[in-house]
């Protein structure tokens, strides 16, 4: 049976399967930390997060593909999850209307902020991949 570094974390897993939000942090050419708010979905040891094709993101994961995953702490900071990990763009892989999974941990926020299915789909149509290699919780 193959395991991930992720199975090391069972609560950490936990809190990457409830939250909903968690912050992307790429580096730009001139090595300017960029972070931003970001729906993912757990996949193994991956994350697997949609892009529109004309964000700042996928410019800065050409030139420096190393990024910083983060989720929100609670008030006293015991929840704090930290990873990092290698981002590659899978423009192969599918969208996110062909990933149940994630239809079935967003479909409720997709409606909420206007859109269908569809057209998030087309709007967020550029899969990333992102192999977590390093885990820090507290």
């Amino acid at each position: 049976m193959v395991t991930s570094m992720l199975d090391n974390y069972p609560a950490v897993v936990d809190q990457l399967d409830r939250d909903l939000v968690g912050w992307l942090t790429t580096v730009n050419r001139n090595l300017q930390p960029q972070s931003s708010p970001i729906w993912y979905l757990r996949v193994g040891n991956d994350l697997m997060v949609y892009s529109r094709a004309d964000a700042t993101r996928i410019t800065n994961l050409a030139a420096n593909n190393n990024v910083a995953f983060n989720l929100r702490g609670d008030k006293q900071g015991d929840t704090i999850v930290s990873l990092e990990g290698v981002a590659v763009i899978e423009p192969d892989s599918p969208t996110p209307l062909r990933v149940p999974e994630y239809l079935a941990k967003y479909g409720d926020e997709i409606v909420r902020l206007g859109w269908t299915n569809e057209t998030f789909d087309r709007d967020f149509s550029l899969p990333i991949r992102i192999n977590v290699k390093r885990v820090r919780n507290g």
